[in-house]
């Protein structure tokens, strides 16, 4: 081991344990998702190297709970269901652990942990201001939120990951994502990502942004850091997901794009993306 090798290999271990902690939660036993050749996606599959990338992924996150957020029945299983305002940090952990566990876990624990967000979607339902009923099951709503995600978290792998991504890989990334929606009872489910296009613009006329959103987006965008350390990789990574948003979407929510400051944000990201990617290589 040469000296440099043995100066970084600390910092290395310190940020690994930061990313493992912003992700695994100690005080339920959780640790790490190990990597299986037998997980549900097969290590050449596109979703292992889109999903194993922890900038894009919390970059593409961001962006995908903005959008989903915009449909007023999505916002009101958030608003009816979920102790979000206290617990910011633990949903969008179980998020990440959800991914984990259904891209790289062991099949019979992805098969359990669909069968069972399934079952909770068949629970939740209730009633809208205007007196619209909702159900959290609606296959066209859960197409809503499954096409947010893909094209969220592909786009996060393009700008921080892979700028040259061919649009074969990427047609094949939304095609093997028809493995977790299938399950869930997401219908229509996209293909290719022309298809996760149209059904995200087919929805727009649905949606809107009222003094709910608003509270949301403002929980999600201003939650505290789970750590002193983490808190400048948390401040990048949230403005790197409302610029990642399309402008339409931005809009909506009021939001601005950094006009002077863009190339020094994504700049920035990028280089916490090679740092990350750096820290976990063995």
């Amino acid at each position: 081991m040469s000296a440099a090798t043995r100066l970084a290999h600390p910092f290395k271990g310190l940020i690994v344990g930061q990313v493992r902690a912003l992700f695994n939660d100690a005080a339920r036993g959780e640790t790490p998702v190990q990597r299986r050749p037998d997980a549900l996606f097969p290590p050449n599959s596109v979703a292992w190297r889109v999903h194993g990338d922890v900038t894009a992924m919390l970059v593409g996150g961001i962006a995908a709970l903005l959008l989903q957020m915009l449909h007023p029945k999505v916002l009101a299983g958030v608003w009816d269901h979920s102790g979000f305002r206290d617990d910011m940090q633990g949903r969008l952990r179980r998020t990440a652990r959800f991914i984990a566990v259904t891209t790289f876990g062991a099949p019979d624990n992805a098969r359990s942990i669909l069968a069972k967000v399934r079952r909770i979607h068949d629970n939740i339902g209730g009633t809208l201001p205007d007196g619209t009923v909702y159900r959290a099951s609606d296959p066209a709503l859960l197409a809503w939120v499954h096409v947010c995600e893909v094209l969220s978290f592909l786009n996060g792998w393009i700008r921080y990951g892979e700028p040259g991504m061919s649009r074969a890989d990427q047609d094949r990334y939304v095609a093997e994502m028809a493995r977790i929606a299938e399950p869930l009872g997401v219908d229509p489910i996209p293909h290719t990502r022309a298809e996760a296009e149209a059904i995200m613009t087919a929805m727009r006329p649905a949606l809107v942004v009222d003094a709910r959103t608003r509270d949301v987006a403002q929980v999600l965008l201003n939650q505290p850091a789970p750590s002193l350390a983490a808190g400048p990789f948390q401040a990048i990574t949230l403005q790197a997901g409302v610029d990642l948003l399309p402008r339409w979407a931005r809009t909506m929510h009021g939001l601005s794009q950094p006009s002077v400051g863009l190339p020094f944000l994504r700049a920035g990201t990028f280089g916490v993306a090679k740092t990350l990617r750096w820290a976990f290589r063995t």
